[in-house]
């Protein structure tokens, strides 16, 4: 259906973030279509782990750098063709604990590595947003051009990215596409740290016979889109030669929304499959979290109608793919 083999294979692309869960999969996937790949990254919270399948390949390249430095910066985006800029410092709660680092990574950075890839001539630079930056807006589902007041300082961050990307259009003529993404989960996302995102967390707790704690009472609801999903989004923004679809935002999701409370039941029953005893834990309810939206759900129109996308997984199918790759590799 697409022929992303054609139009990559030979072209050199920069990926920053690139030892981290979205980024090292969109590296392995970019190598498997013929390109050329650089990863840039600091290891603060990727990990050498993740680029161990790709060490010994010959269009891998790894540089160890930080988008906080310019110099970083512009010597990766050298002879580059695309960038995908994955790197960022994520999670709500922690840019509450700690705003400056989130805002010194994200928008600092960010600015580093358009200005960075803007001199380097990159022909077009597609970047990780984020639907955080809906914020208070409570309109369902979440269409693009209609955003609320942004609810933390890692959502002030990621609206910031929009609106740099789009001046550097306006100003200096660079292409960029930014793709909000919807609670990402899928192979290599990790499990541990204060930060961790929930379906990794509650895997891991379940395998552990551990009650998962969920905040809240339960019925908040996201939009939990499989890794897969994601990396044809980048795909397509990479190689997309319909005009109109550059220097735009869009949602990157499946389009449908499921409560934590479904959540465990469906992580309950898939794990149930492997250890039945998994089925039987209780489930912990504690404080609602601050900065957390209530509901998220996406409207994947726009890319379907600018970007030709068609998500492959659902949140059911991508959970189930998941679910078989936590308990081979994480148990």
């Amino acid at each position: 259906m697409y022929d992303f083999k054609e139009k990559l294979t030979g072209k050199n692309i920069l990926v920053t973030g690139g030892a981290g869960f979205i980024g090292s999969n969109l590296c392995e996937e970019l190598l498997r279509l013929g390109a050329h790949v650089t990863c840039l990254d600091n290891f603060s919270t990727g990990f050498r782990e993740n680029l161990s399948i790709m060490a010994d390949n010959p269009n891998f390249t790894l540089l160890e750098g930080d988008i906080r430095n310019l110099e970083d910066c512009k010597k990766a985006c050298e002879n580059k063709d695309f960038v995908l800029h994955e790197a960022a410092l994520g999670s709500v709660p922690r840019s509450i604990n700690d705003p400056i680092t989130s805002n010194d990574v994200n928008v600092g950075g960010f600015l580093n590595m358009l200005v960075a890839a803007r001199d380097a001539n990159v022909k077009r630079f597609v970047y990780a947003a984020s639907s955080s930056t809906y914020g208070d807006s409570e309109s369902l589902p979440k269409i693009e051009d209609k955003i609320g007041k942004p609810l933390s300082p890692y959502a002030i961050t990621k609206f910031v990215n929009e609106l740099y990307a789009d001046v550097f259009k306006r100003t200096y003529d660079f292409d960029t596409i930014g793709l909000r993404y919807f609670n990402v989960f899928g192979r290599k996302q990790n499990p541990n740290g204060a930060y961790a995102a929930v379906i990794p967390k509650f895997v891991m707790q379940l395998m552990s016979h551990e009650s998962p704690v969920i905040n809240g009472g339960g019925e908040y609801s996201r939009d939990f889109t499989y890794i897969d999903n994601v990396i044809l989004m980048n795909l397509l923004a990479l190689t997309s030669d319909n005009p109109s679809s550059l220097n735009q935002v869009y949602n990157t999701a499946f389009g449908e929304r499921t409560t934590l409370n479904d959540l465990v039941n469906y992580l309950k029953e898939y794990l149930s499959e492997f250890d039945p005893k998994i089925a039987e834990i209780p489930v912990i309810y504690g404080d609602y979290r601050k900065g957390d939206v209530p509901h998220s759900l996406a409207s994947i129109d726009k890319a379907k109608s600018l970007l030709n996308y068609n998500p492959g997984f659902s949140m059911q199918s991508g959970l189930k793919e998941a679910v078989k790759w936590y308990w081979s590799n994480l148990k």
